[in-house]
């Protein structure tokens, strides 16, 4: 299976206008990619955008919501008319949601449901067309280290992320033998504030939410780029699986050894991070 080459070729990657999908961007032009940048916030955007252009790069902007399947597919014909020569997509658009499950609404957690698995199954369904007309591509998904286990407190996150390593495996396996390969990426906690910036159950305090997200963040030790590096590297050597962190590893092993139990060797250092119950202590 050959390894890709990103120079002179084009990258479409959801999520650009921030976070992960920002560095990544700013990976790939480094390598001279031509790029198709996707993002709901338009602002955003077009000041990735603006910066890539500075440094060199042809760089194309595609504001969408991505969980309107039609404006999706519009975009789909948009990016592949403007690169046809369309070989990665990274899929790094997301966000996050806390609470427990009596906290949480089911149209809450359908809208984090929307966001992160139909987003990204809408996108790769609307640019899978043109990626097979490359002669050798490749799809990433970003899940999560929740992706491998799911901690209390975080159903809705943990759901939408499973399901997306579940798409990633069967579409890997629906497209075997062709031009394209799919891989997924498996990061534990990198400092791009989505949990700081994420939703929470609206029946949540928001000062208990604000401690629980701010406890969450200070276990986040990897930065965006060097975890955008290690994205870019599994795409363009046509990964399959890629863990990305030392949590990422152990929690992998952990649930190896202890598929059903492993829960109790997690419970104590997420403790404070998944409470969204215990009142606030008046000062």
């Amino acid at each position: 299976m050959p390894v890709l080459d990103a120079s002179g070729r084009s990258s479409a990657i959801t999520g650009a206008a921030h976070g992960i999908g920002a560095d990544t961007a700013r990976a790939l032009a480094r390598r001279g990619a031509n790029l198709a940048l996707i993002d709901r916030d338009r602002a955003g955007l077009a000041l990735v955008a603006d910066e890539l252009r500075a440094a060199g790069s042809t760089v194309t902007v595609h504001p969408v919501d991505l969980r309107d399947d039609d404006a999706v597919a519009a975009i789909g014909e948009e990016i592949e008319a403007a690169h046809p020569e369309l070989q990665t997509l990274i899929t790094c658009a997301g966000s996050s949601m806390l609470g427990s499950l009596d906290q949480l609404t089911m149209e809450e957690m359908r809208w984090l449901m929307d966001v992160n698995l139909w987003g990204t199954v809408s996108i790769t369904k609307a640019l899978l067309p043109a990626l097979r007309r490359c002669p050798a591509a490749h799809i990433t998904h970003i899940a999560s280290i929740y992706a491998l286990a799911s901690p209390g407190g975080r159903i809705p996150y943990s759901m939408t992320k499973f399901a997306v390593r579940a798409f990633s495996e069967a579409l890997m396996h629906e497209v075997e033998g062709s031009t394209v390969t799919v891989g997924a990426v498996y990061p534990s906690g990198v400092r791009t504030g989505i949990i700081l910036h994420g939703r929470y159950a609206s029946s949540i305090d928001p000062g208990v939410a604000g401690r629980a997200a701010a406890a969450q963040a200070a276990m986040y030790h990897m930065e965006p780029s060097d975890a955008a590096e290690r994205i870019v590297r599994a795409t363009l050597q046509r990964r399959a699986r890629t863990l990305v962190g030392r949590e990422t590893r152990l929690v992998d092993a952990l649930v190896r050894l202890a598929p059903v139990r492993y829960w109790g060797p997690m419970r104590r250092p997420l403790r404070e991070a998944i409470d969204t119950t215990t009142p606030m202590s008046p000062r």
